[in-house]
């Protein structure tokens, strides 16, 4: 099994999801086109791909010229019947790459927050062993209006479009199942300048909603990541 892991800024790894890699016993080929790494030109030689999130929105081609190849690669995947996975900007790429509307801002969530499924969720293969509601940690200021052809599978108070899927097994994910309690603190230090721009309070708050939060969220989102690895 190999897949391809696009990485689109620093710092963010891929937590949990690697766990269920490493169980699968998956070889990781991870590229940073940000960094100037070349994206493969199609599916041929991987099993499956992940597209981790970053700071950029998903319109930024001028920042990104990667990304309309990368939004081709996505949908080449996909018509190759491979699994795909975006998470926060990778979900918000996959919805332009099959065709949903991306809205930069107004969408802001930053912490462990609350989502709910759908009742399509029930009974799909990644997220039907899920509780109705369950915490899980996240982090953008965007969403989207799902492609057409998506099915919806979660939401929450802020953004209504949290999850969907698109044909077999290819996911989308705003929120951030892959960051379980020590990549959130490695996060709180590593972007401890930027929070507190935005949010003051993370410091002292970060204790009290790691321990109310942190034990589901993590739960939550190993046995997504997890079911994910199982469709490949």
């Amino acid at each position: 099994m190999r897949v391809l892991v696009v990485q689109n800024f620093d710092n963010e790894g891929l937590g949990q999801i690697g766990a269920a890699l490493v169980e699968a016993g998956a070889d990781i080929d991870l590229r940073r086109p940000y960094q100037g790494d070349a994206l493969p030109d199609d599916a041929a030689e991987h099993d499956a791909m992940v597209v981790l999130g970053g700071a950029q929105n998903a319109l930024d081609d001028e920042n990104c010229p990667y990304f309309p190849g990368l939004l081709d690669l996505t949908r080449d995947f996909a018509d190759n019947d491979r699994s795909v996975l975006g998470i926060c900007l990778g979900s918000q790429l996959l919805a332009r790459a099959f065709g949903g509307e991306n809205q930069i801002g107004g969408a802001t969530e930053f912490g462990w927050h609350r989502v709910s499924l759908t009742p399509e969720a029930k009974t799909d293969p990644v997220l039907a062993a899920l509780p109705e509601k369950f915490p899980i940690f996240e982090w953008h200021d965007d969403t989207f209006v799902l492609p057409d052809n998506a099915v919806r599978l979660a939401g929450s108070a802020i953004a209504e479009n949290q999850a969907f899927r698109i044909g077999r097994a290819v996911y989308g994910f705003q929120f951030h199942f892959e960051a379980d309690r020590p990549m959130v603190r490695d996060w709180s230090t590593s972007f401890a300048s930027l929070i507190a721009e935005r949010h003051p309070d993370w410091h002292d708050r970060l204790d009290g909603e790691m321990a109310r939060n942190g034990p589901d969220a993590d739960a939550a989102g190993l046995a997504i990541a997890r079911a994910w690895v199982a469709t490949i």
